[in-house]
């Protein structure tokens, strides 16, 4: 029987259309890995896994393994974008505020 964990992370792959081994490609980890995380009860991920399958997801980790909270919401999505803004390559995030401001203006 699958942990919480594995369900969802199976919901929020299926959900974002990708299959389990295009997660697994994503995270830096194997297809056999991932089924296991997806059906196995005992799957412990390292943090560092945890956090690469997250970001794929575009949830945070600790929703991941928060047990009462069934489907991410606004404030989850915001921190794992958050997230990935501050591991952004400079120029990038250059590039994040050029639209931010382009859009401020439409307003």
């Amino acid at each position: 029987m699958p942990s919480q964990l594995g369900i969802k992370i199976n919901e929020l792959r299926r959900a974002r259309g990708l299959t389990l081994e295009q997660l697994a490609q994503a995270s830096g980890s194997s297809k056999s890995y991932m089924w296991e995380i997806e059906n196995k009860d005992v799957a412990r991920p390292s943090a560092e896994k945890l956090e690469k399958i997250a970001t794929t997801l575009g949830v945070t980790a600790a929703f991941l393994i928060d047990a009462t909270q069934a489907q991410p919401n606004q404030n989850v999505e915001d921190a794992a974008f958050f997230q990935r803004f501050q591991r952004a390559d400079p120029a990038v995030k250059n590039r994040l505020r050029r639209i931010f401001d382009a859009l401020d203006d439409e307003d």
